[in-house]
């Protein structure tokens, strides 16, 4: 299991220079993010959570491109490349404001397996992000009623889940949801670099 880590904790940790971790990246490792926007700090506190957004790293050997599959509020599920956070967040020519992590599995996921998982994203592409998702989530934690909606859309977590759902591996949720916190509280989960 990754520590439990406190948004101090987090910032503590050092910063390796992309370059360097880079060519040590894989399909299926996790991104973890701790944002310090509006919306990140919501899910945080809604979460009780470091992590504001998770997702997963896809490494196109071919093109030598490093990806995040992710699912992004306003946006829906997309791919970018993992230098955007680094150096240019939307477009805006800053990085992520806010941490960067990369994590693993440490049990050894077969190719068979991943393939299935990133697949699964891929056919994910460009389906909405279920904006209205986050607030059922608060209800369900404040009211402790509720149920898990199924539907087309996504948030960041419940994409990750069932990616990785496809290839057996099983995420506990908490309650009726996931949260980023779910995914990082998995004792398979550990930490590999903060990148920002």
């Amino acid at each position: 299991m990754a520590q439990a880590l406190s948004k101090q904790q987090l910032k503590e940790i050092p910063v390796l220079p992309y370059e360097k971790v880079r060519d040590y990246l894989e399909t299926g490792h996790l991104f973890f993010s701790s944002g310090s926007y509006t919306f990140s700090g919501a899910i945080q506190r809604l979460t009780k959570s470091v992590w504001s957004h998770v997702a997963i790293v896809y490494k196109d050997e071919r093109l030598g491109r490093v990806l995040v599959l992710e699912a992004e509020p306003y946006v829906g599920i997309r791919m970018i490349p993992l230098s955007n956070y680094l150096r240019n967040y939307k477009g805006k020519n800053r990085p992520y404001k806010g941490q960067v992590v990369i994590a693993r599995l440490n049990n050894k996921i077969g190719e068979e397996q991943l393939n299935k998982a990133i697949s699964f994203g891929l056919d994910q592409l460009t389906r909405p992000y279920d904006n209205w998702e986050i607030i059922r989530i608060m209800m369900r934690i404040l009211f402790r009623k509720g149920k898990r909606e199924r539907n087309k859309s996504y948030i960041c977590s419940e994409l990750v889940r069932d990616a990785f759902a496809k290839s057996g591996i099983l995420f506990k949720m908490n309650d009726t949801y996931i949260s980023p916190q779910e995914i990082w509280k998995d004792e398979r989960v550990e930490l590999k670099y903060r990148l920002l």
